[in-house]
């Protein structure tokens, strides 16, 4: 995404409805394919900066439907396991709470659907996980292993573990 079509998108007011996830997948493709034009790749920081909403996803079932792996690939721009070091294009790492805000208030907001989801506000259904670590705290290397410990639906408890 060249630098002129992020700007487009913020002045049209177009949501980014983008998976953090394919960006650990798609480093390999990427530099053996198109080289430094990568630098325009995910451009998330650059995105968000200029005032786009970013809606993340998982596109499960093409890949992980777990959000936590999402988080981790934008807050670190690293694979699972680490590499490359210091983040591919580290210019365009989130921070952890930004990265949560993708996953929750970006989808709602380009869905029209911020009235009733999106965050844990008086009067919203009340969707949300319990984790067992603050992932806003942690190194951020760690946000992949955090586990659900409770899941709620709409105010009511579907998973204790």
């Amino acid at each position: 995404m060249r630098p002129e079509d992020v700007r487009r998108l913020a002045r049209l007011g177009i949501a980014a409805s983008v998976q953090p996830i394919h960006l650990t997948d798609d480093i390999p493709l990427c530099d053996a394919s198109i080289g430094s034009r990568c630098r325009f790749a995910y451009p998330f920081r650059d995105m968000l900066d200029a005032g786009v909403t970013l809606a993340f996803g998982s596109d499960a079932p093409v890949a992980s439907p777990n959000p936590l792996w999402g988080i981790h690939a934008a807050v670190t721009r690293q694979e699972r396991g680490g590499a490359p070091e210091g983040g591919w294009y580290p210019a365009q790492r989130l921070t952890p709470l930004e990265a949560v805000w993708g996953f929750t208030m970006g989808p709602a907001l380009g869905s029209g659907r911020e009235a009733t989801l999106g965050s844990i506000t008086p009067g919203k259904l009340a969707d949300l996980v319990v984790l067992d670590r603050d992932i806003l705290a942690i190194d951020p290397s760690e946000i992949q292993k955090a586990q659900a410990t409770m899941t709620i639906v709409g105010g009511e408890v579907v998973y204790e573990g």
